[in-house]
């Protein structure tokens, strides 16, 4: 019995100790190098980069603010103004909104979209009113009396550019006359005048003889109409240095002006 206990005794002692099971290689691989074979490189988790930003149509972190008002069907509500506001008004109101709300294509879309109606808008109304007023003029000419009619038959409205050359030529004679008052009379200036009417006047008429009747009538018109003004104007009024003579001639000249823009 003892030699049998003595012999178990050995052969436990003789046995191999059983170590734990060593990793696989790839593991090892793993904990040192990294799924991707790289040493120390982290595991790093998938990430949804992109973020909404209401608004903006785009990706990123800004938010850029929507217009409110920007389905409005009114432009003027669109833009914050009334309806008899400026265009000036307008405008600053449309630059206004523009900077606030800057990045958003579809709120510039509406600002720009009410701005433009509303000079559109105010042109057309401008020009029905230019329509109407000229209806209104030929409306009255036309229920006026037969003399009416004959009497403004004399009459025309030629361009701006020739009203605006007359205007200068005779504003030059009458400024002409003003300066040298004080050294002789205007009896130059008033011949050149008449004779500038009578040329005036015969480019239209293509008659010399009734160009000459004309313009002199219109000279003599306008001189005595102006010997009956210039003294019932108060002294105070007019400069010392200026005569009597002048002021009839600055008359004679304004007569002059209007026979040979705007008779025919």
């Amino acid at each position: 019995m003892q030699a049998a206990a003595a012999f178990n005794r050995a052969a436990v002692t003789a046995r191999p100790l059983r170590r734990p099971p060593r990793p696989p290689l790839l593991h090892i691989a793993e904990a040192e190098y990294g799924p991707g074979g790289r040493r120390g490189a982290p595991l790093t988790p998938l990430r949804c980069a992109g973020s909404l930003s209401v608004g903006a149509g785009g990706y990123g972190n800004e938010r850029v603010p929507v217009f409110p008002r920007q389905q409005s069907w009114d432009p003027y509500k669109l833009l914050g103004v009334d309806h008899d506001a400026s265009e000036e008004e307008v405008r600053s109101a449309r630059n206004f909104l523009l900077k606030q709300y800057a990045g958003y294509e579809e709120s510039e879309e509406a600002i720009e979209g009410a701005y433009d109606k509303i000079i559109m808008n105010s042109y057309s109304h401008r020009k029905h009113s230019k329509m109407n007023l000229k209806s209104k003029i030929k409306k009255q000419v036309e229920e006026s009396p037969s003399w009416v009619k004959a009497l403004l038959g004399y009459f025309e409205v030629p361009s701006l550019e020739i009203i605006s050359r007359r205007l200068a030529f005779f504003g030059f004679i009458a400024g002409w006359s003003i300066a040298t008052s004080a050294e002789s009379g205007p009896a130059f200036q008033l011949a050149l005048s008449l004779v500038s009417c009578i040329y005036f006047l015969n480019d239209k008429m293509k008659n010399l003889v009734r160009a000459s009747t004309t313009g002199l009538g219109v000279f003599v018109g306008g001189w005595i109409l102006g010997s009956l003004l210039v003294p019932a104007i108060p002294a105070f009024i007019i400069p010392p240095t200026w005569s009597i003579e002048l002021l009839t001639s600055l008359s004679a000249y304004v007569f002059m002006f209007l026979g040979c823009t705007y008779l025919k």
